[in-house]
């Protein structure tokens, strides 16, 4: 599909600026093993602290790469599928609200007024710019969700009934999610952050600070997830030489994603005093729920792959395994989305030990978290954001991958080298070991009295797997930008490899309508976090009931 100049310089700046930001990212999360395994045992490195460094990668890695990534899939895949162009003066309008705010908090973050880590809930306070800057992230990202939903509804009144093209489905779902969620967090921002920040307000409300981004931060990480999942129902069979198992099962998954990703955030406050214990059950019951697409999705991929390996000509039990183009330059996007998929296995089992109130009790402040979450993030969403923009800046531009046969090796690389770090951060938060705590100046430092000499081992295997995630980034970046820097040898297209379903199920009205799962969606959400807002209102301040640091309970409550 031929597409205009306009739309490919969005796009093209909508992929090369977050990655080029990787270079920060993926340094400070190398830096993060380093200090924690007590190589470096001081504060700062070339006029960057510890904490700096965590802010960095972690705002960088999961809120800028990720939101510019979605936003960019979801105008490539709007208009492949409905073969028009989404609105250039929103495309571009959104682009540098997300620019603008990318710098302000960069800026923030890189002069030493922002280490507030990933999770800015207070009582931690940034500058106003941090703030500021990730709001407007948050409403550039708006913008096209609009457009791309007045595009949709004039595509259903020409094609009522003409099924919903899967990936068009997953985009307006994923972007409902985010948009609900982010409301919360631009409230939090808005409301109370930007005025505390500037000395308005002398104080903050920080039980509902922390339970409105909460909110949103536990669906962020479904918002990072739904482009993977779409590449893997969409993409990944194709590229393997198969068929989708079954069309309607991706239906399924992504229509349960709107009702079970939102309303889980207080899994995240178990321990917090100001919720009460039947709140936080009903919580916890839903994120068992959201388990329940992640294994429909599993069996699903299985079968699709398993159908594409005895296509190509497999025998056996397990030989379609073999059949797989695991290193194949021409379809190295498999390699992409086969390694998310390896560590995601891993990163969903993780996530369902911390939905439990007791295990999570355990492991919820430890490296263990760390360990879980970057099986994900930095697991099927990552794989599948560098390798997917990296597809679509070569067929769009018209230049061929620069170094290919590198490019295949780099995904199982990084594999290796996420399983590593994993592994190490799992085990050793097993053993005690916190998170987020530059470890190297008391734990880890031999001089120091609090040395721990058990953490050595796991915190070593942290920092080996860093360092080969590190060098296979590195490579990675070399490759997309040798691949800009390479003469035109085609002409540039948009194209997508599109999978049939072997199974390509009726059109079942319930499955391709939204407003009955838009309605499911806010009632649970309303049954959710009423009660959770009730309480954080009611307990917090001077008239809250007073608390033993050794039992959750209200002291009136626990006599």
């Amino acid at each position: 599909m031929q597409v205009s100049k306009s739309f490919k310089r969005v796009i093209f700046l909508e992929l090369a600026i977050p990655i080029a930001l990787l270079l920060l990212g993926i340094y400070h999360g190398l830096m993060q093993t380093i200090y924690r395994s007590g190589a470096i045992q001081q504060t700062s490195v070339a006029k960057l602290d510890y904490y700096q460094g965590l802010t960095l990668h972690g705002v960088i890695n999961a809120i800028v790469l990720t939101t510019f990534f979605a936003v960019a899939l979801g105008h490539v895949t709007m208009t492949y599928y409905l073969k028009k162009e989404p609105n250039k003066k929103l495309m571009w309008l959104s682009f540098w609200f997300m620019l603008i705010g990318t710098v302000m908090a960069a800026w923030a973050m890189i002069a030493g007024k922002a280490s507030v880590l990933y999770t800015f809930y207070p009582p931690l306070k940034a500058h106003p710019l941090f703030y500021l800057g990730t709001a407007l992230i948050i409403v550039g990202s708006w913008f096209p969700f609009f457009d791309w939903s007045r595009m949709y509804m004039k595509w259903k009144k020409v094609n009522p009934t003409t099924k919903t093209p899967l990936a068009v489905l997953g985009t307006l779902i994923n972007f409902i999610i985010w948009f609900t969620c982010t409301l919360a967090v631009a409230y939090e921002v808005l409301v109370l952050l930007i005025p505390w920040s500037m000395g308005w307000t002398k104080t903050v409300n920080v039980n509902l600070a922390r339970t409105l981004f909460w909110f949103f931060g536990h669906a962020l990480v479904y918002f990072w997830l739904l482009p993977a999942y779409i590449m893997f129902y969409t993409v990944l069979p194709k590229v393997a030489g198969g068929k989708l198992y079954s069309d309607l099962a991706g239906r399924v998954a992504l229509f349960l994603f709107l009702l079970f990703s939102i309303p889980v955030g207080v899994h995240h406050q178990y321990s917090d005093p100001t919720i009460t214990q039947g709140v936080k059950f009903f919580h916890g019951l839903i994120t068992y729920g959201v388990a329940i697409p992640s294994f429909i999705t599993a069996f699903t991929l299985a079968a699709s792959l398993e159908y594409a390996g005895r296509k190509n000509g497999a025998k056996g039990l397990f030989g379609w395994m073999v059949k797989l183009p695991w290193f194949n330059e021409d379809k190295f996007l498999f390699s992409y989305f086969i390694g998310g998929l390896i560590l995601f296995i891993f990163g969903g089992v993780t996530g369902i030990v911390n939905a439990s109130y007791s295990l999570n009790s355990v492991i919820h402040n430890t490296a263990w978290m760390p360990g879980h979450f970057h099986m994900t993030v930095a697991g099927p969403v990552f794989l599948g954001i560098v390798g997917m923009s990296l597809y679509i800046y070569s067929k769009m531009s018209g230049k061929k991958i620069f170094w290919p046969k590198l490019n295949t090796i780099i995904p199982y690389l990084w594999v290796i080298g996420m399983l590593i770090f994993s592994f190490g951060m799992s085990w050793g938060g097993l053993r005690g070991e916190p998170r987020r705590t530059n470890l190297g100046t008391t734990y880890l430092n031999p001089d120091s009295e609090l040395f721990r000499s058990d953490w050595v081992p796991t915190t070593l295997l942290a920092m080996l797997g860093g360092i080969i995630m590190f060098t296979a980034g590195m490579m990675y970046i070399i490759i997309f930008f040798g691949t800009i820097l390479r003469k035109k040898s085609q002409e540039g297209i948009l194209e997508i490899p599109v999978s049939e379903a072997y199974h390509d199920e009726k059109r079942v009205p319930l499955f391709d309508k939204f407003k009955p799962w838009i309605v499911t969606m806010i009632i649970i959400i309303l049954l959710a976090y009423i009660p959770a807002l009730l309480n954080v209102n009611k307990n917090s301040g001077p008239g809250s009931p007073r608390y033993n640091i050794d039992n959750p309970l209200p002291i009136e409550a626990s006599k």
